[in-house]
């Protein structure tokens, strides 16, 4: 694995290089990454990296931020505490174009510099005057894993979501039942985030409906306790079962073929890149010319030595 962390190092190497001279002049530019994730949803331990490292190389200071239990009002109200702060720069998630495209404009119209990541669309990003959009677009990745999953024999599915609060998360589960070419129907289930609730909900659902022949899982919170249903009613291993994101008990599934695959949308890289872009449009007045989309990627068994050992790390 080690080719694959020297090849990340590189390649930050690269795109940071130019950067290292004046990192220690510029050392007080201030960036806040606020997003949308309760304290309880590990998966955004790699985006905390990401940022880290990020900082740490081109020598500017960030700051993550977030509402503890997801609220979006809360993730509102943290955005224009960011805002009135007065940092050089903020990068956030768009979970929910309604409730935060107020405060982001506010920021933009105060001078600050703002880059969507994660959620939200380019054309949001635009709309609210962002410079740009890092993250993978939810609905094409919800596309891409129904074309895929009917490659695969799905007919029938179930769609996990852990976070029916924020629209741009239920648009992985239209996308999968367009790929599919089935009518979304009553097949997204609100599972909230309590592991022990997940479980028995999925468990109900598969009960009552046996039919069912796919799961799709939305990230870790929801694929480890449905993964437990599974393993509990015999079904591990016997129904299709996809996940958007990687963790370390997704990847002990795909690992044990419990489960078909998982979707990396490189947070890493929606964390790392903001931040330098940011530093380079500081310092010298630079920016790409496009959005950048940082996934969807499936991560199967056979590829699986390549990032196992950075799942919920660096991947």
């Amino acid at each position: 694995m080690k080719h694959l962390f020297t090849s990340l190092a590189l390649g930050a190497a690269i795109v940071t290089a130019p950067l290292a001279a004046t990192a220690e002049s510029h050392s007080d530019l201030n960036y806040v990454l606020v997003s949308h994730a309760p304290d309880s949803d590990t998966w955004w331990n790699t985006i905390k990296n990401g940022i880290a490292l990020a900082g740490e190389q081109v020598g500017v200071n960030v700051e993550y931020r977030n509402p503890p239990t997801g609220d979006l009002a809360d993730m509102a109200r943290i955005i224009q505490q960011a805002a009135a702060s007065g940092p050089d720069g903020i990068i956030t998630t768009l979970a929910d174009f309604d409730v935060l495209q107020g405060p982001i404009k506010d920021a933009v119209d105060q001078g600050i510099d703002v880059i969507i990541m994660n959620t939200g669309t380019p054309e949001q990003a635009r709309e609210v005057g962002a410079l740009m959009y890092v993250g993978q677009p939810e609905y094409d990745a919800g596309f891409a894993a129904g074309q895929r999953a009917k490659g695969e024999g799905v007919t029938k599915f179930l769609c996990v979501n852990h976070a029916i609060q924020q629209p741009t998360v239920g648009e992985r589960c239209r996308g999968y039942a367009d790929g599919l070419g089935i009518d979304l129907g009553d097949a997204m289930m609100d599972s909230g985030t309590d592991p022990a609730e997940i479980k028995n909900k999925v468990l109900a659902y598969l009960s009552a409906n046996p039919d069912v022949d796919g799961i799709l899982t939305l990230g870790p919170v929801s694929a480890d306790p449905t993964l437990a249903a599974l393993e509990e009613n015999g079904m591990a291993g016997s129904i299709h079962f996809g996940t958007f994101d990687l963790g370390e008990e997704i990847v002990k599934g795909i690992k044990a073929g419990t489960i078909n695959w998982g979707i990396d949308q490189q947070p890493f890289l929606q964390a790392y890149m903001p931040v330098v872009i940011l530093a380079n449009w500081d310092r010298y007045g630079v920016l790409p010319g496009n959005n950048i989309n940082s996934g969807p990627g499936f991560v199967t068994k056979d590829g699986l030595a390549k990032v196992e050992e950075f799942a919920g790390e660096y991947r």
